[in-house]
């Protein structure tokens, strides 16, 4: 566990239909891990939470109107940040840290990450891309 691993108990409650976020702990370098006061545990993906990042990046690629990260299977994560008391930055190695995971945004990431992932794969499909990165020779 890293130096990040907390309880959050005193948080304020979440808005909308998102329950209270009871513990966060990254487990370097691929798994973030979420605890809800409703009991829903999920542990997600580095490369998951780098595609569905809630940041603008640069290193995605507009096709046909449809923004597409790909080439990201084996991202990880090297440090999480604290923000305020509603959410984290994450830091990837691949050098990305400009979004703001509020603990709303992680608690629909991990009720939907079936959907979402099935999604993305298909898209990366549709435009004969790879969830692989591309390496230069």
């Amino acid at each position: 566990m890293s130096a990040i691993s907390r309880t959050r108990r005193s948080l304020t409650t979440a808005t909308g239909d998102c329950p209270r976020l009871i513990r966060f702990v990254l487990h370097p370098p691929k798994i973030v891990e979420v605890e809800y006061a409703n009991g829903s545990l999920y542990k997600l993906q580095a490369e998951y939470l780098r595609v569905f990042s809630p940041a603008v990046d640069s290193k995605i690629r507009s096709i046909g109107g449809e923004k597409v990260i790909y080439g990201r299977r084996h991202v990880g994560i090297m440090s999480a940040e604290p923000v305020g008391n509603y959410g984290v930055r994450l830091l990837f190695d691949d050098l990305h840290k400009t979004g703001i995971y509020t603990w709303d945004y992680l608690y629909h990431l991990g009720s939907n990450k079936f959907t979402l992932m099935r999604s993305y794969i298909n898209t990366l499909k549709k435009h004969g891309l790879s969830r692989d990165p591309r390496f230069k020779k």
